[in-house]
């Protein structure tokens, strides 16, 4: 008996010593302190959309370059873009990128993905930046259709060897490319399916050129259900129908993701240079993949950070000299209009912005996309540099004559969307019914002063040009008299507002959920 309880002992002794083990083997997986395992950080930025300078949330690269700076010094790091890197501020869009393609230089940024908004200013300027930049663009979706073969400004695959180790990369474009951009700079593209064209080259990757690990840098968007952590949308679609790859970086969607779909984990960081992803792989001395681990480091929470001194020198020589025309004061603003459309499906500032298109082209009515819109305005005053912050997009004025009957089905198609940001509006008011489908949800539409819409009689309209050539997937096939002005908004715009002095907007909810007033007919 007493011979049974020592072997008893010895056994959970030896169960427990193996458990300790494996515990400690663990912990030196993820800090990376076990000599016999090796880790290797990629680490991505992905929609930062020439947010160089900090405001709010937002760190600006100087802080940005730092993280990553920091993260260099702890462990073997790589930086990565995950697409939409240059359109969407005053600084970057008036030196058309070339201030943020100088700042990730410096960072040594050695590859990115392709976004949407990378063609916002043409194809040409896509290899312009790869050229000054010193990186790669990574798309093996993006096919050329006059040729028909893959563009030959981006690789589809890159290999990137580390102390030994051989990393593999598939650059990915969302297919939304096509109708999320100016839809007539990439008319002479294909975006071909990601899944199909991640499993025939991670297979080239993985026979061909032996790589050890298989990762996707793509601008596919996600969706991660706060409660549950199910991660949904395009990336979701590309997980479950690949093969062969470890890890995938996305992107498009602005939201901050970590989690794993069909065993692959899965990361995003937000947007505006707020977050980075990082994707830790942990490999044997033997060079074989051990595990990947995703997290998203919020920059905007942390206190450690300080500015690159070599980065912010690249920033103030820019900024330098655009300080005239940022500066410049374009009148003030009375009440602060905001543009939340998580809120409101039309908002403060879209309907201002849809007012002002609609006294521009001098027409009854306006439609704007709210994507198009980027930010809220504050009350006072109204700099060149926040009209260029609001409205990055440069976008022509386009009038036109619609039928009620293709008002109606155009407005329709911007109220509870799901692809693109809510439609914004002016000069009708819109009741439709929530519960009902898509397609069918308007049951009255009326003028501002109470005049019912005619199905049959025709209203003139302003629009923009993104809109008008098929952007956010908008029909205005069925309108006449349609002409592009090609004046720019922005400049137009400001024009206004310099001649109004003051902007003194007050918001009237024009699109109404719910049933119309009794005395109204039915449309």
């Amino acid at each position: 008996m007493f011979k049974i309880k020592n072997s008893k002992l010895i056994y959970l002794s030896l169960i427990l010593t193996l458990i300790f083990g494996l515990f400690v083997k663990i912990d030196a997986y993820a800090t990376g302190a076990d000599d016999s395992i090796k880790k290797i950080t990629l680490v991505s930025v992905n929609d930062f959309h020439g947010s160089i300078e900090e405001s709010g949330r937002n760190v600006g690269v100087a802080k940005l370059a730092d993280a990553v700076a920091k993260m260099k010094q702890e462990n073997r790091t790589l930086f990565f873009g995950s697409g939409d890197l240059y359109q969407g501020s005053a600084p970057s869009n008036l030196t058309k990128g070339a201030v943020v393609v100088d700042a990730f230089k410096k960072m040594k940024m050695l590859a990115s993905a392709v976004g949407n908004h990378e063609f916002d200013w043409g194809v040409d300027m896509i290899p312009e930046w790869s050229k000054k930049g010193g990186f790669d663009w990574l798309a093996s979706n993006i096919y050329d259709k006059r040729t028909g073969k893959p563009v030959t400004w981006a690789k589809p695959i890159k290999v990137i060897v580390v102390d030994g180790v051989r990393i593999g990369l598939i650059g990915l474009a969302t297919p939304e490319t096509a109708y999320k951009t100016i839809p007539t700079n990439v008319a002479n593209l294909e975006f071909k399916d990601p899944a199909t064209a991640a499993n025939e080259w991670a297979k080239i990757l993985k026979e061909k050129n032996k790589v050890d690990v298989v990762v996707a840098l793509t601008h596919l968007g996600a969706y991660q259900d706060a409660k549950t952590g199910e991660i949904t949308g395009e990336v979701s679609d590309f997980a479950n129908n690949v093969e062969n790859v470890d890890g995938i970086f996305c992107a498009h969607s602005h939201q901050y993701i970590n989690g794993i779909i069909n065993g692959i984990p899965v990361v995003q960081g937000g947007y505006n240079g707020r977050a980075l992803s990082k994707m830790d792989l942990y490999f044997t001395n033997q060079n074989k993949l051990v595990s990947v681990e995703t997290r998203y480091d919020e920059l905007f929470a942390r206190t450690d950070l300080v500015e690159n001194k070599e980065v912010k020198a690249v920033i103030n020589t820019y900024m330098k000299k655009l300080e005239p025309i940022l500066g410049e004061v374009v009148g003030t603003n009375v009440n602060a209009l905001s543009h939340d459309t998580d809120t409101d499906q039309v908002t403060p500032m879209g309907q201002v912005s849809s007012m002002l298109l609609a006294k521009a082209g001098e027409t009854q009515i306006a439609i704007f996309n709210g994507g198009g819109i980027r930010t809220s305005l504050d009350a006072g005053d109204i700099t060149m540099g926040e009209m260029y912050q609001i409205f990055p997009f440069d976008n022509t004025l386009v009038t036109m004559k619609l039928k009620g009957s293709e008002l109606k089905k155009v407005i329709e198609h911007g109220i509870m969307s799901t692809d693109f940001r809510p439609g914004q509006f002016y000069g009708i008011n819109v009741w439709y019914d929530s519960s009902k489908p898509a397609g069918s949800r308007i049951s009255y539409m009326e003028l501002l002063d109470g005049t019912p819409i005619d199905m049959d009689k025709e209203y003139t309209v302003s629009s923009i040009d993104f809109l008008m050539a098929g952007g956010d997937l908008y029909d205005f096939s069925g309108a006449t008299e349609v002409v592009d002005t090609m004046i720019p908004l922005r400049d137009k715009l400001v024009d206004m507002i310099k001649e109004m002095k003051v902007l003194d907007f007050e918001y009237q909810e024009n699109l109404i959920n719910g049933p119309a007033p009794a005395a109204k007919k039915a449309a």
